[in-house]
């Protein structure tokens, strides 16, 4: 048995900058743990660019090094091939390594456990199982870190950032897209980006389009897709890559007894990051699957201001539950004080054009937002400055789309 001040589960973006933080603050021992043999999380395979800023723009991997460096140089300890398999106590861990099974105490965790995308059993699409079925991560990661080959012919399902980001490595592999599908009216992306795709990389997007059944022995050999109109095709294929349906990997927290939320799935946290559980903090796509690496090492920092804030015994706010009403899907943080300041993202089950938020109280209007549009699987944003209209005493908060 170990004890530490802070031990962040998870070295992805938001794990380290979440650590790095902590450490240059002068907090005693801060630990990260991961299970992966490297750290850096998703954008160590993502060999495109869009990581970084504008002044500094990097490939993902470079973006990986810089979080995992800054927190190495700010003294946090950064422990790789290490894997927390359950709750010892309220603020115990018991992990595993190569070392044997351990049991680490902390005064405050941090779970930026990240999330994964649902492979193509998950998705519930018939067919045959042979080779050259992938997801984002897998595709990415045969790819770029075992410069495997993946086919000659490949179609990407979902039309979303991360879809052209796996068309973009299809095509670094020296293989073809086929087409794009997508079940929706139109691309979950920047316009920009899908015209360039459409025009100057020539790949089709087919929209309002399912994938219903896979075919081929051995290897794949093609995809059935069926319109929304009812007519139906067959696309002679190796590759299928299935992108885009990310979940929050939340085995840690439930098995913690930590409420999830029904929306995002992840855990239920007001807008300092704080679970239900006094001490523990949850950070990242754990929270809402998914967003950008420059978005979860945002909520990294601002997490690590909010463990800072609350020393060991401090009093622990409950919060008032935030929900959303149909069509749109989730929001996060879901739940309110008064005192929070960090910004919501949510989504929309469906495409809307000048949707106004409205975000309500007991029948009392907190605040009111108009958009140009809305986007099924694109980040919408929502500002923290009405919080301290909320009665900490009342009733839900809601938000919902006029």
């Amino acid at each position: 048995m170990r004890q530490v001040d802070v031990l962040v589960v998870g070295a992805g973006p938001a794990g380290l900058a979440a650590a790095a933080r902590l450490a240059a603050a002068g907090v005693g021992r801060v630990e990260v743990l991961d299970r992966e043999q490297q750290a850096g999380g998703v954008p160590r395979h993502c060999a495109h660019g869009g990581f970084g800023t504008w002044s500094r723009p990097l490939t993902g991997p470079a973006y990986a090094r810089l979080l995992a460096d800054a927190a190495v140089r700010a003294r946090a300890v950064v422990r790789t091939g290490v894997t927390a398999l359950d709750w010892a106590g309220p603020l115990a861990l018991t992990t595993v390594s190569a070392d044997g099974p351990e049991t680490i105490t902390a005064s405050a965790i941090v779970l930026a456990t990240g999330a994964r995308e649902r492979p193509r059993t998950a998705r519930l699409v018939p067919g045959t199982r042979p080779a050259g079925v992938y997801t984002t991560g897998e595709l990415q990661q045969a790819v770029h870190l075992h410069r495997q080959p993946v086919g000659t012919r490949a179609v990407v399902v979902g039309a979303q950032d991360a879809s052209y980001a796996a068309a973009d490595t299809v095509r670094a592999a020296g293989a073809d897209v086929v087409a794009m599908v997508t079940e929706l009216p139109r691309a979950q992306t920047a316009s920009a980006r899908a015209l360039d795709a459409r025009l100057r990389r020539g790949i089709p997007l087919l929209t309002d389009t399912t994938v219903t059944e896979l075919l081929g022995h051995g290897r794949l050999s093609g995809v059935r897709v069926r319109h929304r109109d009812g007519r139906t095709a067959t696309l002679p294929c190796d590759t299928v890559v299935f992108t885009g349906d990310f979940v929050p990997d939340h085995e840690l927290a439930r098995r913690g007894g930590l409420p999830l939320d029904p929306g995002t799935r992840g855990p239920a946290v007001d807008g300092a990051l704080r679970t239900a559980r006094p001490g523990v903090f949850a950070v990242g796509s754990v929270l809402h699957a998914v967003e950008s690496a420059a978005t979860a090492a945002r909520e990294g920092a601002h997490a690590a201001d909010a463990v800072l804030a609350a020393p060991a015994g401090a009093e622990w706010p409950d919060g008032v539950p935030l929900t959303v009403d149909p069509p749109l899907r989730w929001i996060a943080p879901n739940r309110v004080t008064p005192a929070d300041r960090h910004p919501y993202v949510l989504r929309t089950a469906t495409l809307l054009t000048r949707p106004v938020l409205h975000v309500t109280q007991d029948g009392r209007l907190l605040h009111r937002r108009p958009l140009r549009s809305a986007v099924p699987h694109r980040t919408l944003t929502l500002t923290a400055r009405w919080t301290p209209r909320v009665d900490p005493k009342g009733g839900p908060v809601r938000v919902s789309v006029a």
